[in-house]
């Protein structure tokens, strides 16, 4: 399988935290919006990109494994990967850390998938646009 990765350290605000100081479980799916975002930033392929194109790009499935705790006033640190496919879909996996302790605090996955904006249709294929960024980039083999 070829991949690409980024990465971005966010820190952790009072207002992710529960009771206990601790990242609420649902915020980890906030830190891997971050991470796609910095993604589309470092390759070029940003959400404002894909709907330019034409395109909606929702999550069909979310996977998260919950580790260890991250602190508020910690920070994190997520890493995410893209998969390459044939299929028109976009998998990416994260690993995101404490980086105080600079332990694994969770890992996850999400799919997403090409939904045509005008009508709100599923695209089966990959958009040109996409298959044309796949191509220009230097995949890794993992």
């Amino acid at each position: 399988m070829k991949t690409l990765s980024s990465s971005i350290e966010v820190p952790v605000r009072f207002s992710e935290t529960d009771a206990m100081g601790v990242v609420w479980h649902g915020n980890y799916l906030k830190f891997f919006e971050d991470a796609r975002e910095q993604f589309g930033r470092d390759y070029g392929i940003d959400y404002l990109e894909v709907h330019h194109n034409g395109y909606f790009i929702p999550i069909v499935k979310s996977e998260i494994s919950h580790k260890a705790s991250i602190f508020y006033g910690d920070g994190a640190k997520i890493e995410v990967v893209l998969e390459q496919h044939d299929s028109a879909k976009i998998v990416f996996r994260y690993s995101v850390y404490n980086m105080r302790t600079g332990q694994l605090a969770a890992t996850g996955m999400t799919m997403q998938v090409f939904m045509l904006a005008e009508d709100r249709s599923l695209e089966l294929i990959k958009p040109e646009f996409y298959a044309n960024w796949e191509s220009k980039q230097h995949w890794i083999d993992a």
